[in-house]
């Protein structure tokens, strides 16, 4: 039988995919951790795999290289989508396709399938990828092609001898690094907000707490001066801020697809490492750094959202974003309280609001009244000569 290569999650897709290609198919069934899963949750699907008929179950551990792919760019790019979303599940699935694909090529793999049905971006985000990396191999995708109803699936699971709870749940939940989706039958409407237990983390701290979040060179270093790696302190910062009920929103936006769609999601760590940082930056670059990063930025995380993350283009701005993060080194102090929090100030040799040049509304250190007076008016040149040409 010819090896075929499954992204398998352990829900009712993908477990579909591995009960009916098992019957053509050596399957190979691989699941990445790009953070959230705990090793019981591993444990329970590699036990519901080998359930399926699969071959062979693998699990890749792919934290550290979903900080150092993605999310160390989102940071410093202070990336939030329309201003809201900070790509906590779209940034993740691009990790997986490519650890995915990469697998398959080291077993040798002819086929390589997925779970996705023909109406979400994720379907467009793994076939780019094994596209780009592995032409060769061919994608199968049985849920989209034979465009299956959940309750088609579960009969022929049970047809197959695989009769397990399938209930759906009534919010799913997809929990990550970067970040938790939520979704229900609210999130389908335009108008409706999630309820209270829709979300993981519940409110449990009440009483407000300051922490202080240490950066170098824009990489998250520390949290109250317990040195880690990034990924750990984001991990760590979320277990503390999440009992605050920190990072709810729901998240409206265009899909790759071209219709509307709505998520929840919870995200205490991202979202209070991306103000914190961007704090950070507000002192330590110059105005045209943060200009000019802002637009690239918006791109990036734009290209990354649609599935463009092999673009070599990709390369350059996260080439400019980390040539920016040069100066953004100092700590940051934040007050978490219930549902939100408070971006206190910060403390950097690199801060740019150095008293001694001049305290601004208050008084000139640098120059003379004169001087002000010669900048304004040339500066004010152009103008002065547009409207008396034509007014």
């Amino acid at each position: 039988m010819k090896k075929l290569v499954l992204a398998y999650s352990g829900g009712l897709d993908t477990s579909y995919c591995a009960v009916s290609l098992s019957k053509e198919y050596e399957v190979h069934a691989v699941s990445v951790n790009t953070g959230g899963f705990t090793t019981d949750e591993i444990k329970d699907i590699e036990t519901k795999a080998y359930q399926m008929g699969v071959s062979n179950y693998v699990n890749i551990d792919a934290i550290s290289g979903f900080y150092n792919k993605v999310v160390k760019y989102l940071i410093y790019g202070n990336v939030l989508k329309n201003n809201t979303y900070p790509l906590s599940v779209s940034s993740e699935r691009i990790v997986q396709a490519i650890e995915i694909i990469e697998y398959a090529k080291s077993i040798d793999a002819e086929f390589i399938a997925h779970g996705s049905t023909g109406a979400g971006n994720d379907q467009v985000r793994f076939d780019m990828i094994f596209q780009t990396l592995a032409p060769g191999i061919n994608i199968i995708t049985p849920i989209r092609d034979q465009q299956l109803s959940r309750k088609e699936e579960i009969e022929y699971l049970k047809a197959n001898g695989v009769d397990l709870s399938w209930e759906k749940a009534k919010y799913s939940v997809n929990k990550g690094l970067w970040g938790t989706s939520v979704g229900g039958a609210e999130t389908l409407t335009s108008h409706q907000s999630l309820p209270e237990e829709a979300y993981p983390s519940q409110l449990v701290e009440k009483n407000p707490l300051q922490v202080k979040l240490s950066f170098q060179k824009g990489e998250i270093t520390a949290v109250n001066g317990v040195e880690n790696k990034p990924e750990k302190n984001i991990e760590l910062l979320n277990d503390i801020a999440s009992k605050y009920a920190i990072g709810r929103d729901i998240h409206v936006g265009d899909t790759i697809v071209g219709i509307k769609g709505r998520v929840g999601f919870e995200a205490a760590a991202a979202l209070i490492i991306v103000k914190a940082h961007h704090l950070l930056e507000k002192h330590t670059l110059t105005k045209w750094q943060l200009q000019h990063k802002d637009y690239l930025a918006s791109f990036y995380g734009m290209h990354l959202h649609e599935g463009l993350y092999l673009d070599p283009v990709m390369r350059d701005i996260e080439a400019f974003l980390e040539s920016s993060q040069e100066n953004v080194t100092g700590n940051v102090f934040v007050t978490l309280k219930p549902y939100h929090f408070a971006l206190d100030g910060i403390e950097s040799k690199h801060d740019l609001m150095a008293s001694k040049f001049g305290s601004y509304g208050e008084e000139n250190k640098g120059w003379t009244a004169d001087e002000a007076k010669g900048f304004i008016k040339i500066l004010s040149n152009q103008n002065k000569i547009y409207n008396q040409i034509n007014s």
